[in-house]
């Protein structure tokens, strides 16, 4: 088959795309992946040059644009963010990366805020329990993800916006790490809760918040497969593969029988 007609005729208004990497010849060969972020249905899988923004959207717009797409689901990667601004499409940030990594900061921050590690907090007038408070309020306000809450998250930096930036070479001081956390936060607002308003042309909600498609996709047909290898020897090699697994597997999950696929 043509991989240029692929995706012939194939219309969805959600795109996912994620990266992964496979052992090729003694090289790490990463690989992209796209599906359909409604159903899964894999559109594509390919070797990548590399994977800066530009990259990524000399693979993902012309998919993009085949398939009349309007949003872009992915992790938090900022080369991802510049692909969507770029392409003009809207852009889901996986809910599910991003509390995770929330959770991790606003835990290891509390700690030191606790256990008093330095004094940054005062030269900006912060009490610790201001402090404890606002990290607190943060991590739930990532797993309710109300909309309408960005201007909470803009008050919450301002309060930390003065921090400074700590000299060349010394440790990044609490205060300016809770500065950069409240203002990715707060500046991503509009990508992680997208989903929580994008609605179809029938009026429906159809994106759950999270870039699962291409993570199960990616475990099922690319990994599953390579775990039991010790790798690849030519890249086609990879890409025949891991596109033969996914065609398969996607026609199977539709309700066809592996005699249908045989011939």
């Amino acid at each position: 088959m043509k991989q240029k007609n692929l995706l012939t005729g194939y219309k969805t208004k959600a795109v996912g795309a994620d990266i992964t990497s496979v052992r090729c010849n003694g090289k790490w060969l990463p690989i992209g992946i796209s599906v359909d972020a409604v159903n899964g249905m894999v559109l594509s899988i390919d070797v990548l040059p590399g994977e800066d923004a530009e990259q990524l959207k000399a693979w993902l717009e012309p998919i993009l644009d085949a398939v009349d797409a309007d949003v872009l689901v992915t992790d938090d990667a900022d080369s991802f963010k510049k692909v969507s601004d770029e392409t003009g499409r809207a852009h889901q940030v996986c809910k599910s990366h991003v509390a995770r990594n929330t959770d991790a900061l606003v835990d290891e921050l509390s700690a030191m805020i606790v256990t008093n590690q330095d004094y940054s907090l005062e030269t900006l007038g912060v009490t610790a329990e201001q402090a404890l408070t606002d990290l607190s309020q943060l991590k739930a306000m990532i797993h309710s993800r109300i909309p309408d809450e960005q201007a909470l998250l803009e008050a919450m930096y301002l309060r930390y916006a003065k921090a400074r930036k700590p000299g060349k070479g010394k440790k990044h001081d609490v205060a300016y790490r809770m500065r950069n956390l409240f203002m990715d936060r707060w500046n991503l607002w509009p990508r992680l809760t997208f989903y929580r308003t994008w609605q179809d042309e029938d009026g429906h909600r159809i994106l759950d918040g999270t870039n699962n498609h291409c993570e199960r996709s990616i475990g099922w047909w690319i990994k599953e497969r390579y775990r039991s290898m010790r790798g690849y020897k030519r890249e086609q090699s990879a890409l025949n593969l891991s596109r033969l697994i996914a065609f398969a597997g996607s026609r199977l999950a539709g309700g066809l029988s592996l005699a249908d696929l045989l011939p």
